[in-house]
Protein backbone atom coordinates (compact mmCIF):
# COMPACT_ATOMS: atom_id res chain seq x y z
CA UNK A 1 0.00 0.00 0.00
CA UNK A 2 1.49 3.37 -1.00
CA UNK A 3 1.30 6.25 1.45
CA UNK A 4 0.99 9.80 0.24
CA UNK A 5 2.51 12.85 1.92
CA UNK A 6 1.25 16.42 1.96
CA UNK A 7 2.98 18.71 -0.60
CA UNK A 8 4.06 21.00 2.24
CA UNK A 9 6.15 18.19 3.78
CA UNK A 10 8.03 17.53 0.50
CA UNK A 11 8.69 21.26 0.14
CA UNK A 12 10.12 21.41 3.66
CA UNK A 13 12.39 18.42 3.01
CA UNK A 14 13.78 19.97 -0.17
CA UNK A 15 14.52 23.22 1.68
CA UNK A 16 16.41 21.32 4.42
CA UNK A 17 18.45 19.38 1.85
CA UNK A 18 19.26 22.54 -0.07
CA UNK A 19 20.50 24.35 3.02
CA UNK A 20 22.62 21.35 4.02
CA UNK A 21 24.20 21.27 0.57
CA UNK A 22 24.89 25.00 0.71
CA UNK A 23 26.40 24.56 4.14
CA UNK A 24 28.77 21.83 2.86
CA UNK A 25 29.86 24.01 -0.04
CA UNK A 26 30.44 26.93 2.26
CA UNK A 27 32.42 24.71 4.62
CA UNK A 28 34.66 23.49 1.79
CA UNK A 29 35.25 27.03 0.58
CA UNK A 30 36.03 28.28 4.05
CA UNK A 31 38.51 25.50 4.74
CA UNK A 32 40.88 25.13 1.79
CA UNK A 33 43.43 22.31 1.74
CA UNK A 34 46.25 22.99 4.17
CA UNK A 35 49.84 23.43 3.09
CA UNK A 36 50.53 20.02 4.65
CA UNK A 37 47.95 18.36 2.40
CA UNK A 38 49.04 20.25 -0.72
CA UNK A 39 52.65 19.05 -1.02
CA UNK A 40 52.57 16.38 -3.72
CA UNK A 41 55.13 13.73 -4.65
CA UNK A 42 54.69 13.71 -8.42
CA UNK A 43 57.10 10.84 -9.06
CA UNK A 44 59.24 8.55 -6.92
CA UNK A 45 61.89 6.11 -8.11
CA UNK A 46 64.21 3.94 -6.07
CA UNK A 47 66.48 1.02 -6.89
CA UNK A 48 69.75 -0.75 -6.15
CA UNK A 49 72.08 -1.14 -9.14
CA UNK A 50 72.08 -4.61 -10.66
CA UNK A 51 75.87 -4.99 -10.79
CA UNK A 52 77.41 -7.24 -8.11
CA UNK A 53 79.84 -6.08 -5.44
CA UNK A 54 83.32 -5.63 -6.93
CA UNK A 55 86.51 -6.69 -5.14
CA UNK A 56 89.84 -4.84 -5.31
CA UNK A 57 93.04 -6.65 -4.31
CA UNK A 58 95.44 -4.02 -5.62
CA UNK A 59 96.83 -3.29 -2.15
CA UNK A 60 99.09 -5.66 -0.21
CA UNK A 61 97.80 -4.09 3.04
CA UNK A 62 94.02 -4.04 2.62
CA UNK A 63 91.24 -5.66 0.61
CA UNK A 64 88.72 -3.17 -0.73
CA UNK A 65 85.24 -3.83 -2.07
CA UNK A 66 82.61 -1.61 -3.60
CA UNK A 67 78.90 -2.45 -3.34
CA UNK A 68 76.25 -1.42 -5.89
CA UNK A 69 74.54 1.92 -5.27
CA UNK A 70 71.18 2.44 -3.64
CA UNK A 71 69.44 5.32 -5.44
CA UNK A 72 66.33 7.37 -4.73
CA UNK A 73 64.91 10.38 -6.53
CA UNK A 74 61.62 12.21 -6.25
CA UNK A 75 59.84 14.98 -8.16
CA UNK A 76 57.98 17.16 -5.70
CA UNK A 77 55.38 19.91 -6.09
CA UNK A 78 55.21 22.52 -3.33
CA UNK A 79 52.18 24.86 -3.42
CA UNK A 80 52.54 28.63 -3.02
CA UNK A 81 53.87 29.57 0.41
CA UNK A 82 51.72 32.43 1.67
CA UNK A 83 53.74 33.37 4.76
CA UNK A 84 57.39 34.26 5.30
CA UNK A 85 58.25 30.63 5.86
CA UNK A 86 61.19 28.50 4.75
CA UNK A 87 60.60 24.85 3.93
CA UNK A 88 63.36 22.35 3.15
CA UNK A 89 62.41 19.18 1.32
CA UNK A 90 64.85 16.29 1.05
CA UNK A 91 66.14 12.92 2.19
CA UNK A 92 66.80 11.71 5.74
CA UNK A 93 68.29 8.26 6.32
CA UNK A 94 68.87 6.06 9.36
CA UNK A 95 70.59 2.73 9.91
CA UNK A 96 68.35 0.19 11.68
CA UNK A 97 70.68 -2.81 11.77
CA UNK A 98 74.37 -3.49 11.16
CA UNK A 99 76.43 -6.67 11.00
CA UNK A 100 79.96 -6.17 9.69
CA UNK A 101 82.30 -9.05 10.59
CA UNK A 102 85.75 -9.83 9.19
CA UNK A 103 86.99 -13.29 10.18
CA UNK A 104 90.69 -14.18 10.47
CA UNK A 105 90.82 -17.98 10.48
CA UNK A 106 90.97 -19.38 14.01
CA UNK A 107 92.38 -16.14 15.44
CA UNK A 108 89.09 -14.28 15.82
CA UNK A 109 87.25 -11.50 14.03
CA UNK A 110 87.15 -7.73 13.72
CA UNK A 111 83.78 -6.06 13.80
CA UNK A 112 82.52 -2.55 13.06
CA UNK A 113 79.75 -1.95 15.59
CA UNK A 114 77.24 0.70 16.65
CA UNK A 115 77.08 -0.01 20.41
CA UNK A 116 73.75 1.67 21.21
CA UNK A 117 72.10 0.08 18.19
CA UNK A 118 73.72 -3.29 18.88
CA UNK A 119 72.51 -3.26 22.49
CA UNK A 120 68.96 -2.24 21.60
CA UNK A 121 69.19 1.15 23.35
CA UNK A 122 68.03 2.96 20.20
CA UNK A 123 65.90 1.77 17.25
CA UNK A 124 67.98 3.57 14.60
CA UNK A 125 70.90 5.96 14.20
CA UNK A 126 71.31 8.93 11.89
CA UNK A 127 73.06 8.32 8.58
CA UNK A 128 73.50 12.04 7.94
CA UNK A 129 76.63 13.36 6.23
CA UNK A 130 77.71 14.52 9.69
CA UNK A 131 77.40 18.22 8.83
CA UNK A 132 73.89 18.99 7.63
CA UNK A 133 71.79 17.27 10.30
CA UNK A 134 69.31 15.72 9.86
CA UNK A 135 69.76 15.61 6.05
CA UNK A 136 71.67 12.90 4.21
CA UNK A 137 73.40 15.67 2.25
CA UNK A 138 72.84 19.22 1.03
CA UNK A 139 73.53 19.15 -2.72
CA UNK A 140 71.11 17.09 -4.80
CA UNK A 141 69.59 15.67 -1.59
CA UNK A 142 67.64 18.79 -0.55
CA UNK A 143 65.81 21.79 -1.95
CA UNK A 144 64.68 24.88 -0.02
CA UNK A 145 61.59 26.99 -0.74
CA UNK A 146 61.53 30.47 0.80
CA UNK A 147 58.13 32.13 1.14
CA UNK A 148 56.13 34.03 0.30
CA UNK A 149 55.79 32.54 -3.18
CA UNK A 150 52.98 33.05 -5.70
CA UNK A 151 53.42 29.94 -7.83
CA UNK A 152 53.89 26.21 -7.35
CA UNK A 153 57.50 25.07 -6.98
CA UNK A 154 58.53 21.87 -8.77
CA UNK A 155 61.92 20.25 -8.29
CA UNK A 156 63.77 16.93 -7.98
CA UNK A 157 65.71 15.71 -4.95
CA UNK A 158 67.98 12.67 -5.29
CA UNK A 159 70.46 10.66 -3.26
CA UNK A 160 72.64 7.58 -3.55
CA UNK A 161 74.53 5.41 -1.09
CA UNK A 162 76.98 2.51 -1.20
CA UNK A 163 79.88 0.96 0.77
CA UNK A 164 83.55 1.18 -0.16
CA UNK A 165 85.54 0.02 2.90
CA UNK A 166 89.06 -1.29 3.42
CA UNK A 167 89.71 -4.49 5.37
CA UNK A 168 93.24 -5.38 6.51
CA UNK A 169 94.68 -8.64 5.22
CA UNK A 170 96.39 -9.17 8.58
CA UNK A 171 94.91 -9.26 12.09
CA UNK A 172 94.22 -5.58 12.95
CA UNK A 173 95.77 -5.75 16.46
CA UNK A 174 98.98 -7.35 15.18
CA UNK A 175 102.12 -5.66 13.86
CA UNK A 176 102.39 -8.45 11.31
CA UNK A 177 100.99 -7.93 7.84
CA UNK A 178 100.81 -11.67 7.11
CA UNK A 179 97.48 -12.34 5.31
CA UNK A 180 95.04 -14.16 7.58
CA UNK A 181 91.71 -12.69 6.48
CA UNK A 182 89.39 -15.60 5.64
CA UNK A 183 85.91 -14.13 5.18
CA UNK A 184 83.82 -10.94 5.21
CA UNK A 185 80.15 -10.78 6.19
CA UNK A 186 78.03 -7.64 5.97
CA UNK A 187 74.30 -7.11 6.44
CA UNK A 188 72.88 -3.61 6.94
CA UNK A 189 69.34 -2.25 6.85
CA UNK A 190 68.22 1.35 6.37
CA UNK A 191 65.08 3.45 6.36
CA UNK A 192 65.06 6.48 4.08
CA UNK A 193 62.46 9.23 4.35
CA UNK A 194 61.44 11.97 1.93
CA UNK A 195 60.64 14.82 4.29
CA UNK A 196 59.53 18.47 4.36
CA UNK A 197 60.66 20.54 7.37
CA UNK A 198 59.59 24.07 8.34
CA UNK A 199 62.85 25.74 9.33
CA UNK A 200 61.19 28.15 11.76
CA UNK A 201 58.81 25.81 13.59
CA UNK A 202 60.57 22.45 12.95
CA UNK A 203 57.23 21.05 11.74
CA UNK A 204 58.14 17.81 9.98
CA UNK A 205 56.05 16.21 7.25
CA UNK A 206 56.98 12.68 6.15
CA UNK A 207 56.09 12.42 2.47
CA UNK A 208 57.43 8.94 1.67
CA UNK A 209 59.21 6.07 3.42
CA UNK A 210 61.63 3.58 1.83
CA UNK A 211 63.30 0.53 3.34
CA UNK A 212 66.38 -1.09 1.86
CA UNK A 213 69.06 -3.59 2.73
CA UNK A 214 72.60 -4.37 1.59
CA UNK A 215 74.12 -7.84 2.10
CA UNK A 216 77.34 -9.52 1.05
CA UNK A 217 79.59 -12.43 1.90
CA UNK A 218 83.14 -12.69 0.59
CA UNK A 219 85.26 -15.82 0.99
CA UNK A 220 89.04 -15.31 1.18
CA UNK A 221 91.91 -17.77 0.84
CA UNK A 222 94.93 -15.98 2.39
CA UNK A 223 97.27 -18.66 1.05
CA UNK A 224 96.64 -17.67 -2.55
CA UNK A 225 98.66 -14.93 -4.29
CA UNK A 226 97.48 -11.32 -4.12
CA UNK A 227 94.85 -10.66 -6.76
CA UNK A 228 93.40 -14.17 -6.54
CA UNK A 229 92.36 -14.50 -2.89
CA UNK A 230 88.80 -13.22 -2.60
CA UNK A 231 85.57 -14.48 -4.13
CA UNK A 232 82.10 -12.97 -3.79
CA UNK A 233 79.83 -15.72 -2.49
CA UNK A 234 76.53 -13.86 -2.23
CA UNK A 235 74.45 -12.15 -3.23
CA UNK A 236 75.09 -11.50 -6.89
CA UNK A 237 72.08 -9.16 -6.97
CA UNK A 238 70.64 -7.23 -4.01
CA UNK A 239 66.99 -7.13 -2.96
CA UNK A 240 65.29 -4.08 -4.43
CA UNK A 241 64.14 -1.32 -2.05
CA UNK A 242 60.59 -1.30 -0.71
CA UNK A 243 58.40 1.81 -0.90
CA UNK A 244 56.04 1.59 2.06
CA UNK A 245 52.33 2.09 1.56
CA UNK A 246 52.08 3.67 5.00
CA UNK A 247 54.71 6.13 6.17
CA UNK A 248 56.73 5.42 9.29
CA UNK A 249 57.62 8.10 11.86
CA UNK A 250 61.26 9.16 12.11
CA UNK A 251 62.93 8.08 15.38
CA UNK A 252 64.40 11.00 17.32
CA UNK A 253 67.91 9.48 17.05
CA UNK A 254 67.74 9.75 13.26
CA UNK A 255 67.44 13.54 13.50
CA UNK A 256 70.42 14.39 15.72
CA UNK A 257 74.08 13.67 16.39
CA UNK A 258 75.88 11.36 16.31
CA UNK A 259 75.67 9.87 12.85
CA UNK A 260 76.61 6.27 12.13
CA UNK A 261 80.12 7.06 10.87
CA UNK A 262 81.01 8.98 14.03
CA UNK A 263 79.40 6.49 16.43
CA UNK A 264 80.85 3.26 15.04
CA UNK A 265 83.69 1.45 16.77
CA UNK A 266 86.06 -1.20 15.42
CA UNK A 267 86.37 -4.14 17.81
CA UNK A 268 88.76 -7.09 17.78
CA UNK A 269 87.07 -10.15 19.20
CA UNK A 270 89.67 -12.92 19.59
CA UNK A 271 88.60 -16.54 19.68
CA UNK A 272 90.23 -16.73 23.11
CA UNK A 273 90.44 -13.67 25.30
CA UNK A 274 88.69 -10.37 25.89
CA UNK A 275 87.48 -8.00 23.16
CA UNK A 276 89.75 -5.07 22.29
CA UNK A 277 88.78 -1.62 21.00
CA UNK A 278 90.87 -1.04 17.87
CA UNK A 279 89.31 2.25 16.72
CA UNK A 280 87.12 4.13 19.23
CA UNK A 281 84.07 6.14 18.13
CA UNK A 282 84.75 9.71 16.99
CA UNK A 283 81.76 11.00 18.91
Amino acid sequence: MRLSSPPELWTLLWIVLLFNAMGCIQSIRCKPKSFRDSIIVLELNTSIDSNPTSIDEASSVVLRYRTPHFRANARVLVPPVAAKETWTIGWIQACNHMEFFNTYGDKGMSSWELPDLRDGKIPAISDSDGVNYPWYGNTTETCTVVGPTKKDSKFTVSMNDNFYPSVTWGVPVSDSNVPQLSSIHRDQSFTTWLVAINQATSETLVLQTIRWRMRLRIQVDPERPLGHRAVLNEPVAQEQPQILGKNEPIPSNAMVKPNANDAQVLMWRPKNGDPVVVIPPKY
